[in-house]
């Protein structure tokens, strides 16, 4: 994992797992979001392959759903080819009680994790969560 910024969903807040292709690009969305969902919303970002390359670990991708799933619930975000790919098998390994409480948003990682994270912050319920990343993708910009 990239980073960490809080214990995961320990608060009672929801957590947010961002899942890149690159861990450059997962740090900067973590720290991002986390400046307007404030310090209560844990941020687990997650990219690049194992040897600081470009690609997606998948044991570090299971270890953050697993982690995220032992809290309040968590909104799992991505970007690109292997981080989609290593969500899908990473959520095959779970248990069902695992599932239950992770949503992962079909939404575009920057504006999707933002609007998570703000939605988060007001303490809203991870389905709550994900729609409102899943909302992003049909807001206009010009």
């Amino acid at each position: 994992m990239v980073g960490v910024d809080h214990e995961a969903g320990s608060n009672g807040f929801v957590t947010l797992v961002l899942v890149s292709h690159s861990a450059t690009i997962a740090r900067g969305v973590a720290e991002l979001v986390g400046q307007v969902a404030g310090p209560e919303v844990s941020i687990v970002a997650v990219g690049g392959a194992g040897d600081g390359s470009l690609g997606t670990d998948g044991a570090q991708v299971l270890r953050a759903l697993r982690q995220a799933a032992a809290g309040a619930g968590a909104v799992v975000l991505m970007d690109i080819g292997s981080s989609v790919l290593a969500v899908r098998a990473a959520l095959g390994e779970l248990t069902p009680e695992e599932l239950a409480v992770l949503h992962a948003a079909d939404a575009p990682l920057v504006e999707g994790a933002i609007a998570a994270g703000v939605t988060a912050s007001t303490g809203a319920d991870a389905r709550e969560v994900a729609r409102a990343a899943e909302e992003a993708r049909n807001v206009g910009k010009l």
